[in-house]
């Protein structure tokens, strides 16, 4: 097994130098390197080493309670004490108050080392947003200090078994009783939907409060707090993850509040689905990292076959493995950049529906490119890829749900060629891409033909026929601009020639 090391080095430069962090206000790179570096030692020593047990124990329900795998309640213990949960919440509530720039290498880290307890833990800051934007004064005190400590976690509850994608089919009914409400139905899918790590659960409910035939309109969001009329009646055994819990909840007669407005829910969720798509997009980014690391160690040691001059070689000297390790690393380092430039759109906050069309975008390339990495770390190593010694195998099935959760990548891509089409945000993507990769004839040739697409596609009446092609074709483009402006910047990372070199590899396939 390769022992976890966070790549605390290429986010700092991706951060720092392809995104551009210091163009938002309030950026301490100083301070966001020393936490991301204590955030690392934790991750490389506590978190990562229970990575393969909790693969290997499982979640479990017993006696209608989740019970995590060993050791995981003493690291969210430690996690906790550390004010982890809080990063991004406000000093006044016991928060760090800190960007989501900041958070996002967090985030990557914290999914490199455990993924399976990242998604436990990560809804957190999604929860703290939609309060804060959404939430009454008496919620905002009753639950960001809970959320910030840690003593509580948080649930999304969207999907019901009736109405996944389509949330117009949810059944889950709120009926008023008195000022407040009472939930009742079914939710599927909930990620972390119970667990033995934090004293409570909250969790964010879109129910019906209207009638079917309202649809959309028809639904509310509500604060449910776990053991009010709330029941675990299964865990999903799944593919991978399986150290964290996805259940199955009954709410009955369940005591709920609204938060929002009623009728709006669906606008209030939208802010933790946000938050949660582009952090499954630097889910991908830290499995393509992770495979390649684990790729990396592996060829560099292994000895396998002859080199010209007859003396032994190893897995990295044939081209083949070589071109492979390539494609690893800058579908890695191409998606954390594409990832980066959305966060700091998201904090200079001046180009919201710039952010719109790029959440997607990020989502589809960064889930895809974990899956393919691993893939690809799979074939590097043999055999053993296929074993469980080295987990790459792990890290496939873990990635795999990365393009399915959170909205699957094709409903994504149909988003893209058509409602992101309307907006300003398709022409404000065509000046990003100048922005960065204008330098490269190559970035600009490859606009020039987008742009022709984009024009075409705002005509036709038939956009969703296209949509995969547009959408795959618009994150190649930005994934290459990005990549323009690594090679532009290559000489402030630790190793500019590997930088170069990839950069070279990405700009001329």
């Amino acid at each position: 097994m390769t022992d976890f090391i966070a790549p605390t080095d290429d986010i700092l430069f991706s951060l720092r130098h392809v995104a551009d962090a210091r163009r938002v206000d309030g950026w301490d790179d100083g301070l966001a390197s020393d936490i991301l570096g204590h955030f690392a030692q934790f991750a490389e020593g506590v978190l990562a080493p229970l990575n393969a047990i909790g693969d290997e124990q499982c979640a479990r329900l017993v006696d209608g309670r989740v019970l995590m795998p060993d050791g995981f309640r003493d690291a969210y213990a430690q996690l906790a004490e550390g004010g982890w949960q809080g990063l991004r919440a406000p000093e006044r509530f016991g928060g760090m108050d800190q960007s989501a720039l900041v958070a996002s290498g967090v985030s990557e880290v914290f999914t490199g080392a455990n993924h399976a307890m990242q998604m436990v833990c990560g809804l957190v800051p999604g929860a703290i947003e939609t309060l804060l934007h959404f939430g009454t004064v008496d919620q905002q005190e009753a639950w960001i200090p809970r959320l910030a400590s840690g003593d509580v976690l948080s649930t999304m509850c969207l999907t019901e078994a009736g109405a996944g994608s389509d949330l117009s089919g949810i059944r889950c009914k709120a009926v008023r009783d008195g000022s407040d409400w009472r939930l009742d139905g079914e939710k599927v899918f909930i990620s972390g939907g119970d667990q033995n790590m934090s004293s409570g659960v909250l969790h964010l409910v879109l129910a019906r409060s209207g009638s079917l035939e309202d649809g959309l309109k028809g639904l509310s969001l509500f604060l449910c707090s776990a053991g009010q009329g709330v029941t675990v009646t299964r865990i999903e055994e799944k593919l991978g993850l399986h150290a964290s819990p996805t259940c199955q909840l009954a709410f009955s007669g369940a005591h709920a509040e609204l938060i929002g407005v009623e009728g709006d829910g669906l606008r209030a969720m939208f802010t933790v689905m946000n938050h949660a798509r582009l952090d499954v997009a630097l889910q991908g980014v830290a499995h393509a990292a992770r495979a390649s690391q684990i790729a990396t160690a592996y060829a560099q040691d292994r000895v396998q076959g002859r080199r010209k001059d007859g003396s032994p070689a190893r897995l990295i000297d044939h081209s083949d493995v070589q071109r492979m390790l390539a494609e690893q690393s800058s579908l890695a380092i191409g998606a954390r950049a594409m990832c980066h430039v959305a966060f700091v759109e998201l904090e200079r906050s001046d180009r919201p529906d710039l952010v719109a069309f790029l959440t997607p975008l990020c989502k589809v390339f960064s889930s895809e490119a974990g899956i393919k990495a691993a893939d690809l770390g799979i074939q590097i190593l043999g055999g053993y890829g296929y074993l469980n010694e080295y987990q790459m195998g792990q890290v496939w099935r873990d990635a795999r749900i990365t393009s399915i959760y959170e909205g699957a990548n094709g409903i994504h891509e149909r988003s893209i060629a058509t409602r992101g089409l309307k907006g300003p945000g398709a022409d404000q993507f065509v000046d990003l891409v100048q922005e960065l990769g204008g330098a490269s004839d190559i970035v600009r040739s490859d606009l020039a033909t987008w742009v022709e697409w984009r024009d075409r596609m705002r005509m036709t009446d038939d956009s969703e026929r296209e949509a995969h092609g547009f959408a795959q074709a618009t994150a190649w483009l930005l994934f290459r601009a990005c990549w323009a402006k690594c090679a532009l910047v290559a000489d402030l990372h630790p190793d500019p020639t590997r930088i170069k070199t990839l950069a070279e590899r990405v700009l001329s396939s």
